[in-house]
This record gives C-alpha cells, structure tokens and sequence, in this order.
C-alpha cells in the first residue's frame, strides 16, 4: 500500500507530495537519471520544457516496460541546470501528470552542468 503524506501544518502543493511511505513488500524499481533524449540519444530540443517532457516519456516508457506508469512513482530527483526556467518543467509535468493522482515526494538540484546539450536530468522510484 502507497500513502502520499501531506501533513496539517506542512505546505501542501498539486506538483508533490511531502513524503511517501510504501507499507508493504512490493516491487520496486529504481529508475537511473533520465534525460532529454530520444531513442537515438540525441538531445529533443534546447528547451528545458521539451527536454522533460522527453524525460517523462522515457520514464513512462520504463514503467510500462514494467506494467506501471508514472502514478506509481514514489519519489523523484530533478537536476536542471541553473539559470533555467523552473515554469518549464512544470508545466511538462502538467502535461503528463493525472491530476486525479497524488503527486510523488520531489527533490530539485540546480547544478552548474550536465553531459553536453542537456538541461535537466530525472530518476525516480516506483513501487508497484
């Protein structure tokens, strides 16, 4: 069982969770760093919006190669590159969230660089 918590007291937000606790043995899988890149590996676009929207897409290609979606992340970690725009990504996880699923925990990392062309780097827990 998942259990999104948001607690009294604690700022609540439609983009995450405050934490997330699985109660019981499940499968889990780790989900390494996922960029914006196509099957080729290379980079979709120079926009921070068109790079996460191509790294939810692989993360979703992930899950289901696993028979889960992106409803089943528990916890992800963003690295974006700093000077870049935070509305961007946003509003690509806008464009793939449910809003009808509790949003996983989140961790964002503004880092000075990543490999080259790349402006935002995702990996993620899933428990299904």
């Amino acid at each position: 069982m998942i259990r999104h918590i948001n607690p009294e007291g604690m700022h609540r937000s439609p983009a995450f969770s405050q934490a997330v606790v699985v109660e019981q043995p499940t499968k889990t899988i780790y989900i390494g760093g996922q960029n914006g890149v196509d099957a080729d590996g290379k980079v979709v676009g120079p926009t921070v919006g068109e790079q996460s929207l191509q790294a939810f897409r692989n993360l979703a290609t992930i899950l289901e190669s696993e028979g889960a979606t992106l409803a089943n992340i528990v916890h992800w970690r963003i690295a974006t590159v700093a000077g870049q725009s935070f509305d961007d990504g946003v509003a690509a996880f806008q464009q793939v969230w449910n809003r009808e699923d509790p949003p996983p925990a989140i961790t964002v990392h503004v880092v000075a660089d990543l490999a080259p062309g790349v402006l935002v780097e995702i990996d993620a827990v899933a428990v299904v």
